[in-house]
């Protein structure tokens, strides 16, 4: 089992978001043999980038990530201190705020999973396909 551990952004001169896809891929490319495939990585980079913004946008614009390689997964955990839990909503296409990102995390997923945490914050966690 391979684990990377990344808290915020490594490179100044990017986004949050950015360093954590940033991140994801050089994850990813350490991997080694056998490896994941590109459409399986873009799509392990897709939710990194939504569960970030997410954790930036509604968790008080800190969080941790976290990616671990089991055998037949990728296991991507955004930890942010906000105890509010994602829900799904409505997308909202007239107005452009959102609503989009929980549902596609969800259907990309073979499963989801959001942990409080024991001071406060939470955990959400998204299995995804190798």
């Amino acid at each position: 089992m391979t684990t990377m551990s990344a808290e915020r952004t490594a490179l100044r001169s990017l986004s949050p978001v950015a360093g954590a896809r940033q991140a994801a891929r050089a994850f990813l490319e350490a991997l080694g043999q056998p490896g994941i495939g590109r459409e399986q990585a873009d799509t392990v980079v897709l939710v990194v980038s939504e569960l970030v913004t997410n954790a930036l946008r509604h968790g008080g614009g800190a969080y941790t990530l976290r990616l671990t390689s089991h055998p037949h997964c990728i296991e991507v955990a955004v930890e942010d201190p906000s105890p509010r839990m994602p829900r799904m909503r409505t997308p909202d296409l007239v107005d452009g705020t959102g609503g989009f990102g929980w549902h596609m995390v969800n259907d990309l997923s073979l499963a989801t999973v959001v942990t409080p945490g024991p001071e406060g914050g939470k955990t959400v966690r998204a299995l995804l396909p190798r």
